[in-house]
């Protein structure tokens, strides 16, 4: 629903980067490029990023 603050795994700070990372995938950059120069270097980390699915907007009507 909501990006996590910190990776599950390993606790990393993430929540602050996805704004970041959405903005610069939709104007067309490769995501690995993008986590790359995030400083996301971990799998744990990009796996955050990668498999968020946002929903909040489907579910805040109810």
């Amino acid at each position: 629903m909501i990006i996590p603050v910190r990776c599950f795994t390993c606790g990393k700070v993430i929540g602050g980067l996805y704004e970041e990372f959405l903005r610069r995938v939709q104007m067309g950059e490769k995501p690995m490029e993008v986590l790359d120069s995030l400083g996301l270097e971990r799998y744990c980390c990009r796996r955050m990023f990668l498999t968020h699915v946002e929903l909040i907007d489907d579910i805040s009507p109810y």
